[in-house]
């Protein structure tokens, strides 16, 4: 019994280590954010309320039917309703009924507004993908924060350690003779000026970290992590397409456009809906209305009084509007009003996402080029580095030149990675852009 007491606890414990200590990939901090983000929940409220005013238009279409009842007592002169007499006494009486009626015809107004409930419900589905979008891009630009983070860190610290043999190197030298005191100073600076560089490389991982996380509504800051993997930089093929083809594909799969289509529609919808008050309104009805009283002349019970004394009415009413002020008018005019401004916003729309396909495919070439460029940079600094290293090895150079030297070369290795994942998201955008569905993005 103890050895299983004793077993559970080891189970219990491995597995809070391991709830602590997972980690992070792109992927599911994505699929995360979309289960859990707030913005895309309360984006998808206003889907169900969509369909709820889907339900309302449906709802239209169908009989009303309304139950009545009434138990009073009267006392002095009053009707007595079983024999319509006027008499002066106190007495009960109960009366109960059902009403039923139908729109016939209304001008088309029902029909619009089902219309109008269908197409709300679409622009409303398109407004939560678009949100999915942005929320995806937002995570996965945080994300790719604490990567150039995490791998800078690396960076400095691999320059420290090459710092660190150097500086004993020298110092070994100093206290031979081969070398001057400064430069062994000069050393002890650049060792002393990287651990700062360290101390906010770390600060900075935490604090992008922290923003990544509240970005999940992740509130365990100490054990979230990401998986330091590196990323590499594929999709690159999409950049093929010339500005002008990623514009038309994004005017085809973009749910701005859609949005401000289907926003169209609506107020277009509107319009009709204004119209079909001009037209009478035809309906139908159907009563059916029984009574008892227990002063009954006829001695009648309870049960014969509400089967002798009920009755029915039934048949069809029309409302004709003839004057309402202008109302209906008036109503029509601001209603066409609106559809001229959703037809400009639609054509603002489209510009604004023209200019801003065409911008983010002139930054993901620029960031092609400036992360070409690093390359090439990083390269010749290696290079330079080794060249360096040597010259100072044989007492060629001093500890200054040297030092910066390796500055040089830890500045080409940061802009390389700050190029790298710059151009990494910029070609996300571009993909989006082109319709690939946020799940299908190439990390």
């Amino acid at each position: 019994m103890k050895k299983s007491i004793l077993l559970a606890c080891l189970f219990l414990i491995s597995a809070g280590v391991t709830a602590q200590t997972k980690k992070w990939t792109l992927q599911e901090c994505v699929v995360y954010a979309l289960e859990n983000n707030i913005s895309i929940k309360q984006s998808a409220l206003d889907v169900e309320s969509a369909e709820i005013e889907r339900l309302d238009a449906i709802g239209n279409f169908i009989p009303t039917l309304n139950g009545r009842g009434s138990l009073s007592s009267n006392g002095g002169l009053s009707i007595n309703p079983t024999n319509n007499q006027f008499e002066n006494t106190r007495f009960t009486s109960f009366s109960a009924g059902l009403t039923s009626g139908l729109t016939l015809f209304d001008g088309l107004r029902n029909l619009r507004q089902l219309e109008r409930a269908k197409i709300s419900r679409l622009a409303s589905q398109y407004s939560l993908e678009q949100m999915k979008d942005d929320i995806a891009l937002f995570v996965a630009n945080s994300y790719l924060q604490v990567l150039f983070n995490k791998q800078n860190l690396e960076i400095l610290k691999s320059q420290n350690t090459i710092t660190q043999n150097q500086l004993n190197r020298t110092q070994d030298l100093v206290e031979a003779g081969v070398l001057p005191k400064g430069d062994l100073l000069e050393i002890q600076a650049t060792a002393a000026n990287e651990l700062q560089r360290i101390i906010v490389a770390k600060n900075n991982i935490q604090i992008s970290l922290i923003s990544l996380a509240q970005l999940l509504l992740i509130k365990d800051y100490e054990n979230f992590d990401i998986v330091e993997k590196d990323y590499e930089v594929l999709g690159n093929e999409i950049l093929a397409n010339s500005p002008y083809q990623l514009i038309e594909k994004a005017k085809e799969e973009r749910y701005e456009i859609r949005i401000a289509e289907e926003q169209k529609l609506l107020a277009e919808k509107d319009v009709q809906i204004a119209r079909g008050a001009y037209y009478p309104t035809l309906s139908a009805f159907y009563n059916y209305n029984t009574r008892y009283a227990d002063n009954d002349n006829f001695d009648r019970d309870f049960t014969r009084q509400l089967y002798e004394n009920d009755g029915t009415s039934y048949g069809l009413q029309i409302n004709i509007p003839i004057l309402n002020g202008f109302a209906t008018r008036n109503q029509v005019k601001r209603n066409l009003i609106n559809v001229e401004r959703a037809e400009y916003r639609l054509e603002q729309v489209e510009l604004d996402l023209e200019a801003d396909v065409y911008q983010a495919y002139v930054d993901a070439q620029g960031a092609l080029e400036a992360y070409e460029a690093a390359l090439v940079a990083l390269s010749a600094q290696e290079q330079a580095y080794l060249y360096a290293t040597e010259r100072f090895d044989v007492g060629l150079t001093n500890a200054f030149d040297f030092s910066q030297s390796k500055v040089r070369l830890e500045n080409s290795q940061t802009e390389l990675l700050r190029t790298k994942y710059d151009y990494i998201f910029k070609l996300k955008v571009i993909e989006l852009y082109f319709g690939i569905p946020v799940t299908d993005l190439k990390f």
